[in-house]
């Protein structure tokens, strides 16, 4: 019955989650070919056998998903007694979408009256039904930004580009997010050593597409470095110039936080207004120091530049440690370098060279390596968490509306788990 609304769908979707039961194997395989789709990178999509009375069961035991699927062949006057018991085992703000065999206006009038979001017909291909679940939740949940982490040295040599890699690895693989890198500096990125790929662009190219709007263009300098992890192959660049601009690589990162719910931004060797502009707008910047007074003195400095260009707020400013025990004679106690900045220190990160620099030399992953794993999980990913740990961020205001009919739109009588 239902076509997809004229609002835009071709986004990248809130972080949320689906269920589905259905018998039509027709309708199982379409479903699980969605995770194909790059809108659903950040959708959980529970598929499963089974009709409404297979998912009053699970709701029995377990919280309902944002959004549950059924399809159906009963369409009398019993399933309206079905689906309210559906909904009086799952939780508050649960929507439903119903499929059924009849193209019936009076059918899909009455399923809309008792709360449900929207009755499909079948057969419903993968294209159908991802747009119709794109549509709902971006109708439930509005649309919400990706994240956006820069990660800036306080000087050069502190291993900030070995971080940024370490955290993407780990944010892909073992956060499973969809993740891509992009490297401010241009032509002084090290990314394709790090990475294992050959440069094929330069920024400036990356930020003309992203201007143009090419997507096809873009996506052709993208080095796919596994699944779920994307590096933007630049490094082309020449090293003494910068031919970028801040608006221009504002408009890229717009572009890539459309389809990629983490950005990576590395701005060792960036220039000063390109680094600006990136730790404005990022949910998290990432300083990276060693713990010697030369970096110290700088970070210091820097974080607080960081602060004031962020409005003075001090949200999101993380410092990170890096190289304990490079220099042991020469290094400031965490205590002390807690008392001189006059904050607490996120992490400290030990000296590990046969860890991080065979890593980046051979193009390995850094998680690839049992102690490379443990610094991520127990030094990085805690940090990044903070702003990407699966949370379902809400855009605008939630809806006060009243829903009429017997399942009370399906969402206001239930009861939370």
């Amino acid at each position: 019955m239902s076509e997809t609304s004229g609002q835009a769908t071709e986004i990248l979707l809130p972080s949320s989650t689906v269920a589905l039961f259905s018998r039509d194997q027709e309708t199982l395989v379409a479903a699980r070919d969605i995770e194909n789709d790059w809108r659903f990178a950040r959708v959980k999509l529970h598929v499963e056998e089974g009709d409404v009375l297979t998912a009053t069961e699970a709701y029995k035991e377990i919280s309902s998903p944002e959004l549950i699927i059924i399809q159906t062949e009963m369409i009398d006057d019993s399933l309206a007694g079905q689906l309210e018991d559906l909904a009086e085992h799952c939780d508050e703000g649960t929507s439903a979408i119903v499929i059924g065999p009849d193209n019936d206006v009076s059918l899909y009038r009455n399923l809309i009256d008792m709360g449900v979001s929207d009755y499909i017909v079948k057969p419903v291909d993968t294209q159908i039904m991802a747009d119709i679940i794109a549509k709902t939740m971006i109708e439930k949940i509005g649309v919400t930004g990706s994240r956006l982490i820069a990660f800036l040295g306080a000087k050069g040599g502190v291993g900030t580009s070995s971080l940024v890699q370490a955290a993407a690895w780990g944010i892909s693989d073992i956060m499973e997010q969809k993740t891509i890198i992009i490297d401010v500096g241009g032509g002084w990125s090290t990314l394709g050593v790090g990475m294992g790929f050959e440069p094929s662009t330069t920024l400036r190219e990356a930020v003309l597409a992203a201007e143009n709007n090419d997507e096809d263009n873009l996506k052709r300098m993208l080095f796919d470095a596994s699944d779920k992890l994307c590096v933007l192959a630049s490094g082309g660049d020449v090293m003494l110039e910068s031919s970028v601009t801040s608006d221009q690589i504002e408009c890229l990162i717009d572009m890539l936080m459309v389809k990629y719910p983490v950005v990576i931004a590395d701005l060792s060797h960036a220039p000063p207004e390109l680094e600006k502009a990136v730790v404005t707008r990022a949910n998290q910047v990432i300083v990276v120091s060693t713990p010697t007074l030369p970096s110290l003195r700088l970070s210091r400095s820097l974080i607080q530049e960081v602060k004031d260009i962020r409005g003075g707020n001090d949200d999101g400013i993380e410092m990170v440690v890096n190289m304990q025990g490079l220099a042991e004679v020469s290094e400031v106690e965490k205590s002390d370098i807690e008392i001189a900045m006059d904050r607490e220190v996120s992490t400290i990160i030990p000296f590990a060279a046969s860890v991080f620099i065979d890593a980046e030399n051979k193009g390995k992953k850094l998680i690839g390596d049992k102690e490379g794993e443990k610094i991520v999980k127990t030094a990085l990913l805690p940090i990044v968490s903070k702003v990407i740990d699966g949370e379902v961020l809400k855009s605008g205001e939630d809806s006060d509306d009243e829903e009429s009919g017997i399942l009370g739109g399906f969402l206001n009588k239930f009861k939370a788990k």
